[in-house]
């Protein structure tokens, strides 16, 4: 099959190296791309320097080079993006679906959610305090179909779930960023963990408020460690291996359910990624987590 239409991407945050749970993650997106005959994108979401070590991005680079999957353009940074979230804050701003908030975590959940200052509907804020700017969600029972889960639902509340795009500190949140690039991308397609699956309901009113139409959905269930916890740096998950490649890779494949033959744990790295890509099936994923 060739779809070059098909743009999909993985895009990891630099919080830590790479462990097994993101290598998941990335071949699932690659084969999905691969195996359409479409493109395939790596974007590192470096916007929050706080929980940032120096070192990772490179390591998250090399680790996936040394995994064979390679990006058919440059590596994107979203820490070079800043213009384009600003442009796009300014259009959400100007248009009515963001606004001005000053609001502390504990003051909204001691309205149960609402904004004590109105700020839905305030068109200026006063003082030197600084404050967040959120998309302004509206109320809506929204469906769409995930590539692998089928018929999803999610209730969007209008106020109670406007997310933040841009932080008090004046970072740009992942909800907006995402958004932008995956416009500015073309990404018509997207491989996520399901972990991000209650975002996508709020994400596609984004997409909807900047002119564009939302990808293609299909998330897969997170890999977990031996106490039932999503693999992360959080979790203390192992770095990978990048002298095992093929040994990671065939992993990434079983735990994908794609029953790779035994023998290709002991070939090359470019016949195990090419019989993924010949027989990458989507509906053979195990929902669910291992």
């Amino acid at each position: 099959m060739n779809n070059p239409q098909y743009r999909g991407r993985f895009a990891p945050s630099p919080t830590g190296p790479l462990h097994f749970g993101s290598l998941v993650t990335a071949l699932a997106s690659f084969l999905e791309a691969r195996s359409q005959g479409g493109q395939w994108f790596i974007r590192i979401e470096d916007l929050d320097p706080l929980r940032e070590p120096p070192e990772a991005t490179g390591q998250i680079i090399a680790s996936l080079d040394a995994h064979g999957l390679f990006p058919d353009e440059p590596v994107r940074f979203q820490s070079r993006r800043h213009d384009a979230y600003q442009h796009a804050v300014n259009r959400l701003l100007e248009s009515g679906y963001a606004y001005r908030c000053r609001c502390s975590r504990k003051e909204l959940q001691a309205n149960e959610g609402r904004h004590p200052n109105q700020c839905r509907t305030r068109t200026k804020i006063d003082g030197d305090r600084p404050f967040a700017i959120r998309f302004a969600l509206e109320d809506e029972d929204c469906h769409w179909q995930d590539q692998l889960l089928g018929p999803q639902h999610q209730t969007v509340q209008a106020e109670l779930d406007d997310p933040v795009i841009l932080r008090k500190e004046g970072f740009y949140a992942y909800q907006l960023a995402v958004v932008v690039d995956d416009i500015d991308q073309g990404i018509t397609d997207v491989v996520r963990g399901s972990d991000l699956l209650d975002m996508t309901a709020q994400q596609q009113q984004i997409y909807r408020a900047l002119g564009a139409l939302p990808p293609r959905w299909l998330h897969i269930p997170v890999i977990l460690n031996e106490q039932g916890q999503k693999l992360s740096k959080q979790t203390h998950a192992p770095a990978l291996d990048d002298d095992k490649p093929v040994d990671n890779l065939f992993m990434a494949l079983v735990a994908l359910g794609q029953n790779p033959p035994a023998n290709l744990a002991s070939g090359s790295l470019d016949s195990l990624l090419e019989w993924g890509r010949s027989n990458w099936r989507r509906g053979a994923i195990h929902l669910t987590s291992r």
